[in-house]
């Protein structure tokens, strides 16, 4: 599909790639930190992992031969997907925590409580429905260009 948002979507395919995802985020690495901190089937975490690793969210690399082990290490596609799973956790916070933040955001160095929002990165200005707009990029197809022949704003009303 020509849609950055849908191929965002299947690559990351469902909830225990974000869960195991914030788990190496904090720290695991073997099959046992993800399957001690993770409610999950060991097939199913196995399945999970080798998928991550072909899809390049993870490197596996050797830390012990007999019997071997390994260890799953994130790769940069991993890292950069760092921010997206912060903001969606800050939307969570916002949301689905009625009592309030069930974790908050901080600096690392000064632990400082950090208000995470998106924004433009030339700008500075927070993405926010109604002041964006998609229109088709470099790499898209001339049919794409057809269905989208003017900027779509998104979310808030059209102008």
């Amino acid at each position: 599909m020509e849609c950055p948002i849908a191929r965002a979507a299947d690559e990351i395919g469902d909830g225990w790639t974000l869960l195991i995802l914030r788990e190496a985020y904090k720290g695991a690495r073997t099959f046992g930190d993800f399957a001690g901190k993770l409610p999950i089937a060991p097939t199913t975490l196995t399945r999970k992992l080798e998928d991550l690793v072909g899809r390049d969210f993870f490197t596996k690399r050797v830390y012990q031969e007999h019997p071997r082990r390994e260890r799953y290490e994130p790769t940069p596609k991993a890292e950069d997907l760092l921010p997206v799973v912060i903001a969606l956790g800050a939307w969570g916070n916002r949301w689905l925590a009625p009592n309030g933040d069930l974790l908050s955001v901080i600096d690392a160095t000064t632990h400082a409580t950090i208000e995470v929002e998106v924004v433009d990165r030339k700008s500075r200005r927070p993405i926010r429905a109604g002041s964006v707009a998609l229109e088709p990029g470099p790499g898209a197809s001339a049919q794409l260009r057809r269905r989208v022949p003017v900027p779509i704003i998104l979310g808030g009303a059209k102008p």
